[in-house]
Order: C-alpha cells, then sequence, then structure tokens
C-alpha cells in the first residue's frame, strides 16, 4: 500500500483552503496552508489583487468541491444531475451524495487519513460492504449498510497503523464505528449542518444552472 505522495498541497494553496488532502499533516505546522497560504506560481502572491466574476467564483467553488471529494468532472455533474432530479434542497443533496461515497465514508470513520488514502485502499479491495469485498470508491452506501476493513487486510501492519490512529477519531453522528470489529455503518443521511466541506453549494448550483 504505497503512501498517496501527489502534489496536492498545490491544489489546496490554489483555493486558498485546507481541503485536507494530505491527512494528519494538514493539522501540523509543515501544512502548505500554513507556511504558504497564496497560489502556487511565479504571481501566487498577487492574484489576490484580481477582482474574480461571478462566472469565477461559482467555478472555483465547483472545482473545490470537485477536488476535495476526488471527483472527476464527469462523475460530479452526474452527482448534480441525480440531486436536481431528486425532492429536497438540490446543494444539501448534492453534499449527501458525496458524503456517502465508500472512499469518503472510509475517511469520516477514521479507516484513513485522508480522502485520497481512502480511495486508494478501497480501490486495492481491503474492505467489504454488508460482507462483500467492494473496490468501487464511488460505491454509494446507502443507511444500513456496513463497511468492514477485510480480515486479511487488517493484519497488516499499515492497518494496525491506520485502526490504532481511528481510535483517538471522533465520528459524525450519521455513522456508527465499532472498533473491535472493524467496521461502520450509515445510520442516516448527514444533515447539512453536520457536513464540513468549506463550500457555497449554492454558487455549484448556479454553476450548472446557467
Amino acid at each position: 500500500m504505497a503512501r498517496y505522495s501527489d502534489p496536492v498541497c498545490r491544489i489546496c494553496r490554489r483555493e486558498g483552503l485546507k481541503l485536507y488532502l494530505k491527512g494528519e499533516r494538514c493539522y501540523t505546522d509543515k501544512c502548505a496552508i500554513d507556511r504558504r497560504g497564496y497560489a502556487p506560481g511565479q504571481h501566487g502572491q498577487s492574484q489576490g489583487r484580481k477582482r474574480t466574476s461571478e462566472y469565477g467564483l461559482q467555478l472555483r467553488e465547483k472545482q473545490k468541491a470537485r477536488k476535495m471529494y476526488g471527483v472527476l468532472e464527469k462523475q460530479f455533474r452526474a452527482y448534480y444531475d441525480e440531486a436536481a432530479r431528486r425532492k429536497g434542497i438540490t446543494g444539501d443533496t448534492l453534499l449527501q451524495l458525496l458524503e456517502t461515497r465508500l472512499d469518503n465514508v472510509v475517511y469520516r470513520l477514521g479507516f484513513a487519513a485522508s480522502r485520497p488514502e481512502a480511495r486508494q485502499l478501497v480501490k486495492h479491495g481491503h474492505f467489504e460492504i454488508n460482507g462483500r469485498r467492494v473496490d468501487i470508491p464511488s460505491y454509494q452506501m446507502r443507511v444500513g449498510e456496513t463497511v468492514s476493513v477485510r480480515e486479511k487486510s487488517a493484519a497488516s501492519a499499515k492497518f494496525k497503523e491506520l485502526l490504532e490512529a481511528a481510535e483517538g477519531k471522533t465520528v459524525l453522528s450519521w455513522l456508527e464505528r465499532d472498533m473491535v470489529t472493524r467496521s461502520g455503518k450509515v445510520t442516516r443521511l448527514p444533515a447539512r449542518e453536520e457536513i464540513d466541506a468549506p463550500v457555497t453549494e449554492q454558487l455549484i448550483i448556479e454553476y450548472y444552472s446557467r
């Protein structure tokens, strides 16, 4: 299980806020945003002086959410279309769909240090849904479904380290976690106030509604 090492700190600097793509590093003084809180590149320090258009604000908000959850443009558009079809507030539904992706649930349960790491672990087949191996990060978890670390994977040194770190992490109220069985369950869909994603979803809706 190789450590995720892409230069994702540049993404956070470009967006101007922490997207927590580097796991524990984001909580230390090594965080790129804390050290250089401006966009990368030769003119990064002067970019804040530019006036951004309404379209530019909408685009940046969409890009921010897309990069935070590690979703490609085609996938993200599909999530928006699905959210628009469902009853309720489209913005809230969009975030619920993103939050209940398998890779995000694994991250939220503390079984991975970051979303990129969770996505990698899922792809490598280290998790099961209701006892069935699933290696699709975008798998949409439903209320009542349980995700667990596979027995063989749990015995590895990497997972022992991850599970030990998970014990000290608080689980969100819409999830349940059992460290004895190394599993977690989606008990209900999260409310907007329970989703700490620093995005203004209304701008995303406006972007796709143009």
